[in-house]
């Protein structure tokens, strides 16, 4: 269902808002932080997942616990390993903790107001 062209206004706004109070942010929210997940890592992740799906369902299969969770585990390890990102750390270093932008100041200080029943 297609946005009205209000929402699109209001998506808009708010996308050039925070582009402005923090852009590190937008920019690794943005299409290019999807590409974090090789394609190699999530097809091998998958096989994994449903060699362990087989194994899991051939111990249901013959009613053995051991051979089940053996599954389990190797369904997890599946989807864990389709999940890893492929690239390397960027910045290599430790990371000064950031301060939060006036954008998301303002939004917790409007939760807190709306949670003690202060109306803005």
């Amino acid at each position: 269902m297609p946005l009205s062209e209000h929402e699109q206004q209001l998506l808009a706004q708010l996308e050039k808002q925070l582009h402005a109070d923090d852009p590190r942010f937008a920019t690794s929210m943005g299409s290019r932080a999807l590409k974090g997940a090789s394609t190699r890592n999530i097809v091998l992740g998958i096989v994994i997942a449903v060699v362990g799906l087989l194994v899991l369902l051939g111990g249901v299969a013959l009613k053995s616990v051991l051979v089940g969770v053996l599954g389990f585990i190797v369904m997890g390890a599946g989807v864990y390993f389709a999940t890893l990102r492929s690239g390397k750390a960027s910045g290599g270093g430790e990371r000064k903790p950031r301060r939060s932008s006036p954008f998301l100041q303002n939004l917790e200080q409007r939760w807190d107001q709306r949670n003690s029943g202060d109306q803005p």
